[in-house]
């Protein structure tokens, strides 16, 4: 089985050749302008774009969906809704397991498909405020099991 790859650097900038994949988190209520899209948006400005039209137009915006955003010929951005509203209710995080897990067996299918790799910070552990160990074995069930390379980004 493969293994994720970690390595240091911004996940907008990937480090591979062929055709990749940037995943990220969004929430479900249409909020867009902190943590990683911050630095998404100021490299292309179509994902957020594409994800607040989405959110106006209402198809397929909640949980567990995903939007293929193409910025070049081998980048696709998608961004995954994988987190309920932005702050923590009663002691729970944003972050929404199930509906990452989802999200990740979508982006594994295009994955396949367009036979490229993933890339991506470590999604859902900022202010989504999720457990890494927790999202590291939903990443392992749902990409590396399908032998998909992913990389996981640290600044």
């Amino acid at each position: 089985m493969n293994k994720i790859h970690y390595l240091k650097g911004d996940a907008v900038y990937p480090q591979a050749k062929g055709n990749i994949i940037i995943a990220h988190i969004c929430n479900d209520i249409g909020v867009w302008g902190r943590g990683f899209v911050v630095a998404l948006s100021a490299r292309w400005i179509a994902p957020e774009i594409e994800y607040l039209i989405w959110r106006k137009e209402g198809n397929d915006f909640s949980l567990g969906n995903v939007q293929f955003v193409k910025v070049t010929t081998a980048v696709t951005v998608a961004n995954m809704i994988a987190q309920h509203d932005i702050i923590s209710k009663n002691g729970v995080p944003p972050i929404r397991y199930d509906a990452l897990e989802i999200c990740l067996e979508k982006i594994t299918q295009r994955a396949v498909e367009l036979e490229a790799s993933i890339h991506m910070p470590r999604i859902g552990s900022g202010f989504a405020g999720g457990s890494w160990k927790v999202i590291e074995d939903i990443i392992l069930k749902a990409i590396i099991s399908k032998y998909i390379e992913v990389y996981i980004y640290d600044l």
